[in-house]
């Protein structure tokens, strides 16, 4: 950091301030000087900080995205494959239940979708990467590692920080901070595949629509953003639901009742993990059949990813072939071929 850094950012956050909002290029600026290295924590926390505390707008969330995606460290994916690519990533910062998204993640794959889970490190200590690790699969597996997990397992995990280095710059900041911030929302709109199909969760309700709009600016061919009922970043069986569905050019909010596509209802307590152990086992039996309000949740999760790889016409006809690839025992082998491949030298 150069001795004049400090100033880099100072017109920035005196207009993230006083105006409205930041314009895109504004945005993209500001998430230069930060990941680039060339501002103070203080600064940064500033920044972060004032934005958190009125709500980031599309724009800002946009330019910060196009910034840390001309960062990101990619995997190298043929485009045959990126076309159909989904990702099922959530923003954390909700109550914590089991790693949903991650089974979903397995059975998808199970049902032939081809499936780039991204995801980190948890402050409760098992977040995916945790997870994915005590369950044996190899979460530092290279970039050309990770496609071949693709290609072969229909499945691979993109560790987030060995690809997105300059976060690193934000880290004390964020840290110091200790509440989510624009960069939750940055992650799961920066796939290091560039995966242009997306099911994202997030911890609020009014954030759905926001990242549609933002994934919608970006590019994607097809996302669902939700919000599930008792605060879950995950859509949930204990209650409606909030989707943000970006489609065709556009994006389509409604609430949605979980039994509405044929899982049965349970609490949230029903779901819970206590520590990394329980965590990982419920990932285990879930994968293996076991039924109950787990397996349900992962079923609900799963069949939203099949319908935005557009393999379920909706989300009843994803929740029977989300069924069939637990069942059939295709869910599980998808996770035993992730952990033979990302091991395999």
């Amino acid at each position: 950091m150069s001795q004049s850094a400090p100033v880099k950012l100072q017109p920035f956050l005196a207009r993230a301030l006083h105006a409205p909002s930041l314009t895109q290029q504004e945005s993209y600026d500001a998430f230069s000087i930060i990941m680039n290295g060339e501002a103070d924590d203080a600064q940064v926390a500033a920044l972060l900080a004032i934005l958190a505390s009125r709500g980031p707008t599309v724009e800002e969330v946009v330019g910060a995205a196009r910034v840390m995606r001309e960062h990101v460290t990619p995997v190298p994916v043929a485009d045959e494959i990126r076309t159909r690519l989904i990702d099922t990533c959530g923003t954390g910062g909700a109550p914590k239940t089991f790693n949903v998204s991650t089974a979903a993640a397995f059975v998808a794959a199970g049902a032939g979708a081809r499936v780039a889970k991204h995801g980190n490190r948890s402050r409760t200590g098992r977040g995916s990467a945790e997870v994915l690790e005590r369950l044996g699969v190899n979460v530092n597996a290279t970039p050309p590692m990770q496609a071949r997990c693709l290609e072969e397992a229909g499945v691979c995990f993109s560790f987030a920080i060995h690809h997105h280095p300059a976060i690193k710059h934000a880290m004390p900041a964020r840290r110091a901070l200790g509440f989510p911030t624009i960069f939750n929302l940055l992650g799961p709109l920066t796939n290091p595949a560039g995966a242009r199909r997306q099911l994202i969760g997030v911890y609020a309700p009014h954030l759905t629509e926001l990242l549609a709009r933002a994934l919608l600016e970006l590019g994607s061919d097809r996302a669902m953003v939700v919000h599930g009922a008792g605060g879950l970043d995950e859509l949930s069986i204990s209650g409606p639901n909030r989707i943000s569905e970006c489609r065709d050019g556009m994006v389509n909010c409604r609430m949605e009742a979980s039994s509405k596509s044929g899982v049965q209802a349970g609490p949230i307590e029903a779901i819970a993990a206590t520590d990394l152990d329980a965590a990982a086992a419920i990932v285990t039996r879930v994968l293996d059949g076991e039924p109950g309000p787990p397996c349900e949740m992962v079923i609900l999760n799963a069949a939203a990813a099949l319908v935005v790889a557009d393999l379920a016409i909706d989300m009843s006809e994803g929740v029977a072939r989300a069924r069939e690839s637990i069942d059939s025992g295709a869910a599980r082998l998808a996770l035993n071929s992730l952990i033979a491949t990302s091991s395999r030298a």
